[in-house]
């Protein structure tokens, strides 16, 4: 039998719990992935505690959408992956497990040179980093904000901005500073007077903002430095980001992502892995925990005790 994290009602930390699962066994284009690491991200905790919605549950929920790991089995008609390679996972549900089934669509590989927790921290994070300045028409020829420079979001988007040229200025406690100055933006505490300092940074105008924080704040200094509105966004606000006039990408929005934003975060996997391959990307990584130990890791996301990708190990 497999093992699984797995809950059976919407609670705290503690309704997660290791379950025994039966083994999958993969269909056509399909593989059994023996998953090495899984990463935790915040919509997992948000999810189960029911601060965003989701259906009724009606038998037990697996919990999860990154990992990385090597195949254990194939399904028919995979000719792209074989047993023993390794590879990263995207949007499959489930990765807080040691057997998953993932369609070969939802996969890229892994090379040596990255290890499984790097892979397992691409999903999500970079995805949705990669998509927004996407969506936003990100070039060499703009000043880019982003607030919340030193989370998982913030760090992709801040490192594929520079990777194309852009200018880049990020708000982070100053304690992470020296960090957001390595990966090529110029860093801004947050907090009162934050358009100023902003102002002060920028040696040309603002042209483009992305809001990983979620403050007020945030949005507010974002409004008062980018004159189109259509290149500002969040990922945090989406309920009501339409009130300011602005874009949301996921983040509680409304509005389903379109089949090129989708495709866009897809592409993000293979991007960012070539990326990591090469030097010129990196991945902050925090604690690992053993499987079991889930319901800390929720406790960990939920409190920002801790800095890093927090990845599972079965």
């Amino acid at each position: 039998m497999a093992r699984a994290i797995v809950y059976t009602e919407i609670g705290s930390p503690d309704v997660l719990h290791l379950s025994e699962v039966p083994d999958p066994l993969a269909g056509d284009g399909e593989v059994v992935v023996r998953i090495e690491a899984a990463g935790v991200n915040p919509i997992d905790a948000k999810i189960r505690g029911g601060r965003r919605p989701s259906p009724p549950i009606t038998e037990p929920r697996p919990v999860g959408y990154d990992g990385a790991g090597v195949i254990d089995s194939v399904g028919p008609g995979v000719d792209d992956y074989a047993v023993g390679d390794r590879v990263a996972i995207r949007d499959t549900v489930g990765t807080y497990a040691d057997l998953l089934l993932v369609p070969t669509a939802n996969l890229a590989p892994l090379p040596d040179s990255v290890t499984a927790a790097e892979g397992a921290g691409i999903g999500i994070p970079a995805g949705t980093a990669y998509q927004a300045l996407r969506s936003l028409g990100v070039t060499a020829d703009d000043v880019l904000l982003v607030h919340g420079g030193s989370g998982s979001v913030g760090q992709a988007a801040v490192q594929f901005a520079v990777a194309w040229g852009a200018t880049v200025i990020a708000t982070a406690s100053p304690a992470r500073h020296d960090q957001l100055r390595e990966l090529g933006a110029i860093p801004v505490a947050y907090g009162e007077g934050l358009l100023e300092r902003v102002r002060g940074a920028a040696t040309e105008d603002v042209t483009v903002a992305l809001d990983c924080a979620g403050t007020d704040e945030a949005i507010e200094t974002s409004l008062a430095l980018v004159a189109d509105r259509d290149r500002i966004a969040t990922i945090v606000r989406g309920p009501d980001g339409a009130s300011f006039g602005i874009r949301a990408f996921s983040g509680g929005s409304p509005h389903p992502l379109t089949a090129e934003e989708l495709a866009w975060r897809a592409e993000a996997l293979p991007e960012t892995i070539a990326l990591l391959a090469s030097g010129d990307f990196t991945i902050e990584l925090g604690p690992e925990l053993p499987l079991a130990e889930a319901a800390q890791a929720h406790e960990l996301v939920e409190s920002g005790a801790a800095s890093g990708k927090i990845v599972l190990i079965p």
